[in-house]
């Protein structure tokens, strides 16, 4: 791989930005592909198509065979709430491949000993997110029922672009939720997004099945997502 290839592939990286090297197979030449950038024509369906699943992939394009490499930022689940939803939630996020982080500032909740080998920081999300701040490879999932603590990550998930944001309650709670996101800049299309009540629809009535429901969600949301706009 030449220089300034990996040099591009590892300052993407650095940025958790995805990016895609385009292998000419009869000549070698490698282009590389950032996320959101201006590409036509069926090339660029077939980049749209490798960039969703996070799949290599050979394709013939116009008469050329070319390789496509994939290199997706690690997708992350950052549950604000130290609840039992985020304890099953817990042990599921790793079976599907998603790293998780808890945050909750009520120390009574965020105890290492409820979460044995889970990233938790016992801490306002407001300072938490300030040094590791969303992106849109990043799903949030509000967990705590309080407003004090749920709406600030909220909001920043939808303007950071998190490619999955949900919060649990029922639809009346959502309904006052949704003025206070509006009271917060956030506009009607962005508060859309919200998944709440949070999880598909499968009748969970446990906390694990929530869990389940939650993490099924997620990843459909990842594999349905729309691409980063260029910016």
């Amino acid at each position: 791989m030449r220089f300034e290839t990996l040099k591009k592939l590892n300052a993407a990286r650095r940025a958790r930005q995805a990016a895609i090297a385009v292998t000419d197979i009869s000549d070698g030449k490698v282009q590389v592909i950032l996320e959101g950038e201006d590409v036509s024509g069926p090339l660029g369906e077939e980049i749209a198509k490798a960039f969703r699943s996070g799949k290599a992939a050979t394709v013939d394009v116009e008469g050329r065979s070319l390789f496509l490499n994939v290199h997706l930022p690690p997708p992350r689940i950052v549950v604000i709430g130290a609840v039992h939803i985020s304890q099953a939630l817990a042990r599921l996020a790793p079976v599907a491949g998603y790293d998780m982080t808890i945050i909750d500032p009520r120390t009574a909740f965020a105890t290492e000993e409820r979460f044995e080998g889970v990233e938790l920081i016992a801490d306002w999300p407001e300072d938490v997110l300030k040094d590791r701040p969303l992106d849109a490879y990043t799903a949030l999932a509000a967990l705590t029922h309080d407003p004090k603590i749920d709406d600030f990550p909220l909001s920043e998930a939808l303007k950071a672009g998190c490619f999955y944001v949900g919060a649990l309650g029922s639809r009346k709670t959502h309904a006052k939720r949704v003025e206070r996101l509006k009271e917060m800049g956030r506009t009607d299309n962005e508060i859309g997004r919200i998944a709440a009540p949070i999880g598909l629809d499968i009748g969970a009535a446990s906390p694990a099945e929530i869990a389940l429901a939650t993490l099924a969600q997620i990843v459909q949301a990842f594999r349905r997502r729309e691409l980063v706009a260029a910016g």
